[in-house]
């Protein structure tokens, strides 16, 4: 291979991506997306409080009504005598926004039901507040009919809120504070940036190499390079092109992140990022393994505990954030060159990316399955499943990635880097083939059938 002529391919490729119209557009546009999915949850919560209501209480069960006092979500308006029926057809004559009724005392079930009527639905938070007044109000009458004198006092002494302390220990016997809800995190956010780079820059080459075919422009290219060097230098541009933009898009989203905590006030966004738990049951998640409160509020923290801070940053410190940016580095880098190689021959035998969907599914498939066990990878890190989808190259550098905040051993890591890069060599190898006779075909829609017998051909 001559190194000369495959650095003026790197060069090329690499200035004729960064010159790009959509290259400056998606650099400077993704920052923008990536800054605001940061902080437009808190500005969408800070934007999206419910203007208070009116509500118009029919209590036939003599219980309820002492418990509904106004916050700044609603005011309770006592509607004693007053027919139902007649405030539901007439709610602006009675000055109120939603009727609520509440029927007499049910002996057989202890309790009531309860129905709000309105124009137009009611909120969410409207909802839950009123209907977790009517329970506190029916536990509350229950306790009482039971008789037991101090019955409320008994059980909520015997209420229990152990928090759970974890410690990891290293070989020294030096403990150090961690808290699983951090390196959950970590663990999706790495495995599921590098499934995106990888599969957005892949796509970019096999998008460069069809360009290049159906314009004709690499029968040209062939005549002065050989086909191999076209294919290994278009990977290697495309590859500092990623680079490039990826360094980009930290520099812009942090500044952009920055700038826009400046004018909306940090504290507002993380007081108000705070207040909520992150709903990821539908993933086997309790919300309560991963509520923001339980890190960010600091006034009930026992006597002798660590605060919520010192917990996150010496979960953070117990990292080894060496190896987890050499990791994220080698796996982008070959886990970008596999795939490269991979969906280049799939664009040297298509003339244009519709043809390519077909040939792409046994590619993108283990990328796809990859990750998915990242994203449950955090619930059980050293279970087989997730062992042997991270030492699997077509899987390992994404659900690897997503181990290595939960250590892993440096056999296992330094086995599945082996088996990335000698997978890498030999469809490296594979795709050079192909790909030098597939980029001259035309006229014909590849099959799987075509690549094999270019692969073996002499």
């Amino acid at each position: 291979m001559n190194f000369s002529k495959l650095g003026i391919i790197i060069g090329r490729e690499y200035r004729n991506k960064v010159q790009k119209k959509s290259f400056i557009i998606i650099t400077f546009l993704a920052p923008i997306l990536f800054a605001a999915i940061a902080i437009l949850p808190s500005v969408i919560m800070m934007g999206t409080k419910e203007e208070a209501k009116k509500v118009g209480v029919v209590d036939a069960s003599g219980i309820v009504l002492p418990y509904l006092t106004d916050n700044d979500v609603t005011q309770y308006v006592d509607l004693a005598g007053a027919s139902a029926d007649s405030v539901k057809a007439h709610l602006k004559d009675y000055g109120v926004d939603i009727l609520l009724t509440i029927s007499p005392l049910d002996s057989a079930t202890r309790s009531v039901t309860a129905d709000c009527y309105s124009e137009k639905p009611i909120g969410m938070d409207t909802g839950s507040l009123i209907e977790d007044r009517i329970n506190d109000a029916v536990e509350a009458w229950r306790i009482e009919d039971y008789g037991v004198d101090n019955l409320r006092e008994m059980l909520d002494g015997v209420k229990s809120n152990v928090k759970l302390h974890s410690y990891t220990i290293d070989e020294s016997g030096k403990e150090t504070i961690s808290e699983s809800s951090v390196y959950m995190i970590i663990s999706m956010v790495l495995g599921m940036a590098l499934y995106m780079f990888i599969t957005l820059f892949s796509a970019m080459v096999m998008s460069s190499v069809i360009e290049e075919k159906s314009s004709r422009v690499v029968e040209v290219l062939v005549s002065s390079v050989k086909a191999t060097e076209l294919l290994f230098g278009k990977i290697i541009g495309v590859a500092l092109v990623a680079l490039t933009q990826f360094l980009l898009w930290i520099l812009l989203t942090g500044v952009i992140v920055g700038i826009a905590g400046g004018i909306i006030g940090m504290d507002k966004l993380s007081s108000m990022g705070g207040t909520q738990s992150v709903e990821v049951s539908e993933m086997g998640i309790h919300p309560a393994d991963v509520d923001l409160t339980a890190l960010t509020d600091t006034t009930a923290v026992a006597p002798g505990e660590p605060s919520p801070m010192e917990v996150i940053m010496g979960t953070v410190h117990n990292l080894n954030l060496a190896q987890i940016l050499f990791a994220f580095l080698f796996y982008f880098v070959f886990g970008y060159l596999l795939y490269a190689s991979l969906f280049a021959a799939i664009g040297s035998a298509v003339e244009n990316e519709g043809d390519s969907n077909q040939l792409q599914i046994p590619v993108t498939i283990p990328l796809l399955l990859g990750f998915f066990v990242a994203l449950y990878a955090f619930k059980a890190p050293d279970s087989q499943l997730v062992f042997w989808f991270s030492m699997i190259p077509f899987t390992s550098p994404i659900v690897m990635l997503a181990r290595i905040p939960f250590g892993v051993a440096t056999w296992e890591l330094i086995v599945s880097i082996l088996v990335l890069i000698l997978t890498f060599i030999g469809c490296a190898w594979m795709s050079a083939k192909i790909y030098k006779v597939g980029i001259l075909m035309y006229g014909k829609k590849s099959t799987f059938k075509d690549l094999w017998k270019w692969l073996t051909q002499k």
